[in-house]
């Protein structure tokens, strides 16, 4: 039974792991958190090397959710993508049973007409993976038909539904500048706790107020606890528009989650930062 948990980068120039070499900030942050976002694949493929730099720092059992390239989902629409999706694949090799989930993030003009394209590209996969989709377009989330097509075409390829849950953040104006901003960028879309397979991942947007951040996330408190007794193994990731807080809030979340499952395996202790010296 495990909870994994982390957030939208693993280095942040609030975080005290910032003061470290880039080479050891991941280290730093996987004692912190057990799972990241691989927010930056989506506008390069990284490097081999750079990959197999990121598994020496991580333990097996620490969770990347990566995902793939902007080419691939946004561009071509997942037609005529063998060659950079295999260039990715191939990329990625190194992290191991580390690459947890494939995370396919569709643009907001990815429609309900557009699910068989989804489908072929999703069988097309290797099953060494697992695969993970979020959608954007309001209908999936309005439309109980269009819900249902893209629910069975996902759960014929065994591949997740990843929520990202806004309802929070937009639920009162913004009162930062990061707010404002993310005010403008950030989906609205409606709440949805569904879990297709036994490996849900959800992500979770906050406030800046990590009052409000915590007061928000109630609810998948619960439903944390429930697939945690259902025997799933979930992954949550915080955001905030600042992310300034984000690694102590994810690990409040798992800290208000062990409180009612007390199974469930405590986060590592978070490893010291040496303050900086002149000599």
């Amino acid at each position: 039974m495990r909870l994994h948990v982390g957030c939208a980068m693993w280095s942040h120039r609030s975080w005290p792991g910032h003061r470290l070499p880039p080479t050891e900030r991941l280290r730093h942050y996987a004692s912190w958190c057990d799972a990241v976002e691989g927010n930056t694949t989506f506008y390069a493929t990284p490097a081999r090397d750079t990959v197999a730099s990121w598994a020496a720092q991580t333990d097996p059992d620490f969770r990347f959710v990566l995902k793939l390239p902007k080419v691939i989902t946004h561009e071509r629409r997942l037609t005529n993508v063998d060659e950079p999706l295999r260039f990715f694949l191939d990329a990625i090799e190194p992290l191991g049973p580390r690459a947890h989930a494939l995370w396919i993030q569709l643009p907001g003009s990815f429609a309900p007409a557009d699910v068989p394209a989804l489908g072929r590209f999703l069988e097309q996969l290797p099953q060494s993976h697992r695969y993970a989709v979020e959608v954007r377009h309001p209908a999936f989330f309005t439309d109980a038909r269009a819900a249902r097509l893209l629910g069975a075409t996902l759960a014929a390829a065994h591949a997740e539904w990843i929520p990202f849950d806004t309802t929070a953040f937009f639920a009162s104006p913004p009162t930062s500048d990061a707010e404002r901003d993310a005010w403008t960028k950030k989906p609205r879309v409606p709440l949805r706790t569904v879990a297709l397979t036994d490996r849900p991942i959800v992500r979770y947007l906050g406030r800046d107020d990590s009052t409000r951040t915590v007061e928000g996330w109630q609810r998948w408190i619960d439903v944390t606890v429930t697939w945690l007794r259902e025997g799933r193994s979930p992954t949550m990731f915080i955001h905030t528009p600042d992310n300034a807080e984000a690694p102590a809030l994810a690990r409040r979340f798992h800290d208000e989650v062990r409180a009612r499952v007390p199974g469930l395996d405590a986060l590592p202790e978070p490893i010291p930062v040496e303050p900086l010296t002149l000599f």
